[in-house]
């Protein structure tokens, strides 16, 4: 089974570029566009490591950890310009 990757970026171009290398290497990939999104992506993907945007519509990225953090220890590495 392939290690599940969670992005949680709202460029797509950034997201698009990530995927392309973590699918390649053989990752299973979702992206999430927003921060609401990346908590309902999640819940639902399971993720085994999440890549998350700091910079995000509807809620950024620190509300996004915290909300993951109550639940759960999965790794989370920041993506920030």
């Amino acid at each position: 089974m392939a290690v599940k990757v969670l992005i949680v970026e709202d460029d797509s171009n950034i997201a698009e570029l990530i995927r392309l290398y973590l699918e390649k290497e053989g990752y299973d990939v979702r992206i999430a566009e927003d921060g609401k999104k990346g908590v309902e992506e999640f819940n639902s993907f399971k993720p085994d490591m999440i890549l998350l945007d700091l910079m995000l519509p509807v809620m950024d990225g620190w509300s996004v950890c915290r909300e993951i953090r109550k639940v759960d220890k999965t790794p989370i590495i920041m993506l920030t310009a």
